[in-house]
């Protein structure tokens, strides 16, 4: 892909000079290094917001269900798994 776009920034100098012997140490030009880790905050900024856009679908199914009355009272699952658990260790 063509590189057509500067991107300039400050920054503390012994950071610069860090990150330079960094990238140096690796054989790698600073830029390239810059522009992995962008694409990487990239990436996980997108995955963050499907992440949130997930878990408030999941949130808004649990209230439409509440809405509708479908729902299990916390002493009815206990119950359940209290079954559950003592059919498991042959005690039903």
């Amino acid at each position: 892909m063509p590189k057509e776009a500067v991107f300039t920034m400050k920054l503390e100098s012994s950071l610069r000079e860090d990150f330079i012997a960094a990238a140096k140490a690796s054989d790698r030009p600073a830029s390239q290094v810059i522009r992995e880790l962008m694409r990487e905050y990239i990436r996980r900024q997108n995955e963050s917001r499907a992440y949130d856009a997930y878990l408030a679908q999941k949130v808004e199914r649990g209230r439409q269900d509440i809405r509708a009355g479908n729902v299990v009272s916390n002493e009815e699952v206990e119950a359940q798994f209290a079954a559950r658990r003592a059919k498991l260790t042959g005690k039903a």
